[in-house]
């Protein structure tokens, strides 16, 4: 504990590092780290008006996506595609997975 005050009074006397050293180490610390990092999650972006289709439970069922991004099903907005397939399923399902998108915003 002493030497995290320590540190701390010497960062505020005489600055701390600089964001080329921060960038430096954590790229250092992330080599030899034993911790799985999540990937980031993937930029999905539709542009409004786009319609997604998908067949489930003997009916086909259509998501409109609106000016701010978000998705229309039903009369109701969600704010995402992970949403609506709960919506429909009434399980967990990974949105884009259930809309058949692949990595790259394709269709399968």
């Amino acid at each position: 504990m002493e030497s995290r005050i320590a540190y701390k009074l010497q960062e505020e006397a005489f600055g701390g590092l600089n964001s080329e050293t921060k960038k430096r180490l954590e790229a250092i610390g992330a080599k030899h780290s034993k911790i799985k990092v999540r990937a980031k999650p993937r930029d999905r972006s539709f542009a409004p008006g786009t319609i997604l289709l998908r067949e489930w439970g003997e009916r086909e069922h259509q998501v409109t996506v609106n000016a701010e991004g978000q998705f229309e099903y039903e009369g109701k907005t969600f704010r995402s595609l992970t949403a609506v397939a709960r919506q429909i399923t009434g399980a967990h399902w990974s949105g884009p997975l259930f809309f058949g998108l692949t990595g790259k915003g394709e269709v399968r």
